[in-house]
C-alpha cells in the first residue's frame, strides 16, 4: 500500500471524477426506462462470457466472444435513443445543476391554463417531473416537444382533441409528451367524489416526486397531488403559490435560498 499511494496523482483523482460523474448522469438518463433493462442484459451477458472462459465451455466461449466483438456497435444500434438524448443534455448548462431560469413562467403558464379549463369545466392531468425520471410514463405518450402554453395546454385538453384523456408532462420546462399514461393509486379510501384523473394523479406521486395540476371535468374545481396526497379545492392565486412551493429548483434539489 504505501507503494501504491504516491501513484495516485491529484490527476488520477479529476480523472476519476470526471468519468464517474458522466457515468452518473447516464444512469439517470436511462433509469426507468426500457434502455437500463438491456442493458442490464448485455451486462450478464458479458458476465456468461467471462464465466464460460473460465470454465473452459469452448461452445459458450465462441458464440459470446463473438458477440462481444460487435459489442461496441450493438450498444450504439441499441442505444441510439439514449445517446442523442445524453448528448443533448451534457450541451446544455443545467446539466450541472443549474436552475431552469423559465420555471415561474412554466407555472404562470400552467395557472391560467388551469383556470380556464376549470371555468369551462374541461377535464386535465399535467403532470410536472421533478428529481424522479418519468421516461417510463413519458415513453406511452405522444410526442409534443413544445414550449408551455395556456393556448397549448388547453388545446390539448379540449374534449375533441385525441390526447385530452391522457396526462400531460412537463419536463425540463418543455411539454415533454401528451396522453401520457399513468398508474392509478391503490388506495382504497379515495372518496367516490374523485375520478381516474385523481386517482392518476396519486398515483404517479406516489411512486415518484413528481406535482400532479388536476383539474376537475365534474366539478371544475383545482387540486394539486404530491407524495400521494391530495390538496384541497384550490383558486388561481393558491395554485401558485403552492405550485411555487412544491417545484421552486432550490427545494427540488435540496438547496436553501
Amino acid at each position: 500500500m504505501p507503494d501504491f499511494i504516491p501513484v495516485v496523482t491529484l490527476y488520477d483523482i479529476v480523472d476519476i471524477a470526471i468519468i464517474s460523474f458522466v457515468i452518473y448522469r447516464l444512469l439517470l438518463l436511462i433509469r426507468g426506462t426500457r434502455a437500463l433493462q438491456m442493458l442490464s442484459g448485455v451486462l450478464v451477458l458479458v458476465l456468461i462470457s467471462f464465466f464460460s472462459k473460465y470454465m473452459g465451455l469452448r461452445t459458450t466461449t465462441w458464440v459470446l466472444s463473438n458477440f462481444t466483438g460487435y459489442l461496441f456497435i450493438t450498444l450504439i444500434v441499441l442505444f441510439q435513443p439514449e445517446i442523442r438524448r445524453a448528448l443533448a443534455v451534457f450541451g446544455e448548462t443545467r446539466v450541472l445543476g443549474n436552475p431552469n431560469k423559465s420555471t415561474v413562467k412554466v407555472l404562470d403558464e400552467l395557472v391560467r391554463a388551469a383556470s380556464i379549463l376549470a371555468n369551462r369545466q374541461i377535464g386535465a392531468l399535467v403532470v410536472l417531473e421533478g428529481n424522479t425520471n418519468l421516461s417510463h410514463y413519458i415513453e406511452t405518450g405522444e410526442p409534443i416537444d413544445a414550449i408551455v402554453s395556456k393556448e397549448m395546454l388547453i388545446s390539448i385538453f379540449i374534449p375533441y382533441s385525441p390526447l385530452h384523456d391522457g396526462a400531460v408532462i412537463i419536463k425540463d420546462g418543455l411539454i415533454e409528451r401528451a396522453g401520457c399514461i399513468l398508474p392509478l393509486s391503490k388506495k382504497t379510501d379515495i372518496g367516490n367524489n374523485y375520478g381516474t384523473r385523481h386517482r392518476a394523479a396519486l398515483g404517479i406521486t406516489e411512486e415518484t416526486d413528481a406535482v400532479c395540476v388536476v383539474v376537475s371535468e365534474e366539478k371544475g374545481s383545482i387540486t394539486i397531488a404530491h407524495n400521494g396526497v391530495l390538496s384541497e379545492e384550490l383558486d388561481a392565486e393558491q395554485l401558485k403559490v403552492r405550485l411555487k412551493e412544491l417545484y421552486e429548483p432550490e427545494k427540488r434539489n435540496g438547496k436553501k435560498k
